[in-house]
C-alpha cells in the first residue's frame, strides 16, 4: 500500500488534525486569559505585555484557521 507521490498531497492527516486541534485549544485558552487579565490589571507595563501576548495568541489562532481553510496547503 505504499504510494510514491510526485508532489505531497494537499491533505491534513488525522494526526495533523489532532495537533492542530490541541494547538488551537491551548492558544484559545491563553488568548482568553490574556484578554481577561489585561482588562483587569492596573499596571500599564503588565497590561502592555498581556496585550502583546494576546496578539501573539490571536495570530496563532488565525494561522491555524488558515491552515484548516486551505486544507493543509501551506505553500505560498
Amino acid at each position: 500500500m505504499n504510494q510514491n507521490y510526485q508532489e505531497v498531497p494537499k491533505i491534513i492527516s488525522c494526526k495533523d488534525l489532532d495537533y492542530l486541534s490541541d494547538m488551537f485549544s491551548w492558544n484559545s485558552g491563553a488568548y482568553k486569559k490574556a484578554v481577561n487579565f489585561s482588562s483587569n490589571v492596573q499596571d500599564m507595563e503588565v497590561k502592555d505585555m498581556l496585550d502583546k501576548a494576546s496578539n501573539t495568541f490571536y495570530n496563532t489562532l488565525t494561522t491555524i484557521l488558515n491552515i484548516l481553510n486551505d486544507g493543509g496547503n501551506t505553500n505560498e
